[in-house]
């Protein structure tokens, strides 16, 4: 059993995306959860918020019942996204441009099939 959730065009930069993701990538539900609440990055709540949202998406589409432990991050990744384009004034009536980045977030969630019928 697997769900994903998918957050598009967050304000953040694919690269320091990455460097928060790759300390949760492969491991579980909770123990990700509790890794990103002590991390200082400002994106850590929108990664926590997507995890979440892949974990409630799991529970909408199966009715069975599974322990919070089972649940393990399949995949997470971070792409890029449209990149904002903006012209900063520089000498000699030059311009120099201004590249805002954007990010598309995505999390896939399953339960370890041992632990889920343990659970039941």
């Amino acid at each position: 059993m697997q769900a994903r959730a998918v957050r598009r065009h967050i304000r953040s930069s694919p690269l320091k995306m990455r460097r928060v993701i790759n300390l949760v990538r492969e491991r579980s539900v909770p123990e990700a959860v509790a890794i990103l609440d002590y991390m200082p990055q400002k994106v850590t709540g929108v990664v926590e918020k997507t995890i979440r949202s892949a974990v409630y998406n799991l529970m909408d589409q199966y009715d069975e019942r599974f322990d919070e432990g089972a649940l393990q991050l399949k995949e997470i990744r971070a792409d890029e996204g449209p990149t904002f384009q903006r012209h900063q004034a520089r000498a000699r009536g030059r311009a120099a441009p201004i590249r805002k980045r954007t990010t598309h977030l995505k999390v896939v969630v399953t339960v370890e099939e041992d632990e889920a019928e343990e659970a039941v």
